[in-house]
């Protein structure tokens, strides 16, 4: 039986033409990230399974890859669940290793610590248009910074970045879950039902007003708290001031603090910012992760029609791992969407070096080769991409592959 070519469900290969796009915008990542301050770290892709399944994850929790137990630790007959058999699993986000990193290694870290993390990470989802089960992520996080100053910079350098990828009319949606949570208390509802009440919510985008009014229905809540809450949606639309109109209505049970800060934000990054986009609150973004305190954001690029990235404030996270909170906050680009929405609308790498092709007809003398060769090592010195490789039967194909590379120029050397 012949082996399987194909790579397995949900993961992909990488052609030469996409890892160049790849390459080039990690490079910018890191480069830009770099003049904000970032420090690139590195963690292990294999967490310990409590760790991953800590119910800080949301949904994602469900999408592990486990790792099962090996030699005498694997016992199948004993085994009742599935953590008599599991002790590892890949890890499904960067913050959770990067909270376990900071909190292992905080005495030989700076304070604030700005970390730029990009790996790969595995979920077992559904795989469809820019969504695989593995996948490069790209996070920032700022730990030690209990101001907003965090989520200023943490926007800044993601729409700057973004920016220098060729993006413009983006949006960066905010919200903050108090703000959430707040309206939830408001309508009545109780605050074991607010997980719920935000999973309906996060649908409005796609079944409306109404449709959040009839899901609560059915989960059975009060009609005046539905009403109430409902009601606050369409006060924020109508006021000129979304954010002013819910510090207005909602001061017995929202601090003040709450939404001066979230001014703040908006109007810094308005007035400081390089790319061409805009920041819009948005009170119906929840953010699925429930590891998240206070504010939290996503990008919304209309080509793509979905979110590509998102973040949050997250300071009770450091505290499950040490017993002592640190205030934390990361915002993470959808790195496989970004790329997906270059090699659509076909992104050229700007100010690359021009290629050069050699080849070498079969047979060439060592003498003659070796003279080729230091040609294409002194034109690699002066920055030229020169490829070296023997001429084949079909010479003609050949060049032409070469030339769906971007090789413009193409040297024969014959043997005569």
């Amino acid at each position: 039986m012949a082996l399987k070519k194909k790579p397995v469900t949900g993961m992909k290969d990488i052609l030469p033409q996409e890892m160049q796009i790849r390459d080039y915008v990690i490079s910018v990542i890191k480069e830009t990230y770099g003049r904000f301050g970032f420090t690139s770290i590195e963690t292990p892709c294999l967490e310990d399974i409590g760790n991953l399944s800590s119910k800080q994850g949301g949904e994602n929790e469900k999408l592990i890859f486990k790792v099962l137990k090996r030699g005498e630790k694997l016992n199948l007959e004993t085994a009742k669940t599935d953590m008599d058999v599991v002790d590892m699993g890949l890890r499904y986000d960067l913050t959770v290793p990067l909270v376990r990193y900071y909190s292992n290694n905080a005495n030989d870290l700076p304070a604030p610590f700005k970390a730029l993390q990009m790996g790969n990470v595995w979920r077992a989802d559904r795989p469809q248009r820019g969504r695989y089960r593995q996948f490069m992520q790209c996070d920032i996080d700022i730990l030690g910074e209990p101001s907003n100053l965090a989520e200023i910079e943490l926007i800044l350098a993601t729409t700057t970045t973004l920016g220098k990828l060729g993006f413009k009319n983006f949006q960066i949606r905010i919200n903050e879950r108090r703000i959430l949570k707040a309206m939830a208390a408001y309508s009545g509802f109780a605050e074991e039902d607010y997980d719920t009440v935000f999973i309906i919510l996060d649908k409005m985008d796609k079944i409306g007003l109404d449709g959040v009014a009839e899901e609560l229905e059915k989960e059975g809540y009060a009609k005046d708290s539905i009403e109430k809450y409902l009601d606050l949606f369409k006060g924020i639309e109508s006021a000129e001031n979304g954010i002013a109109y819910l510090a207005d209505t909602l001061k017995e049970v929202l601090d003040e603090e709450v939404s001066k800060s979230l001014n703040e934000i908006i109007t810094s990054v308005e007035a400081t910012k390089e790319a061409d986009f805009e920041m819009v609150f948005d009170p119906t973004l929840v953010r699925g992760m429930s590891y998240y305190t206070g504010t939290i954001f996503e990008i919304a690029i209309p080509e793509f029609g979905g979110s590509c990235g998102g973040g949050g404030r997250y300071d009770k996270m450091v505290g499950r791992f040490t017993g002592k909170d640190v205030p934390a906050c990361g915002f993470s680009i959808g790195f496989e969407r970004i790329v997906l929405l270059l090699l659509e609308n076909g992104f050229e790498i700007p100010t690359q070096p021009k290629k050069k092709a050699y080849l070498i007809e079969k047979g060439y003398t060592a003498e003659k080769l070796c003279e080729v060769m230091k040609q294409a090592q002194e034109e690699r010195k002066a920055g030229q991409q020169v490829l070296v490789s023997r001429m084949n039967k079909n010479k003609k194909f050949q060049k032409e592959q070469l030339a769906k590379e971007g090789y413009e120029e193409i040297v024969e050397f014959f043997n005569r």
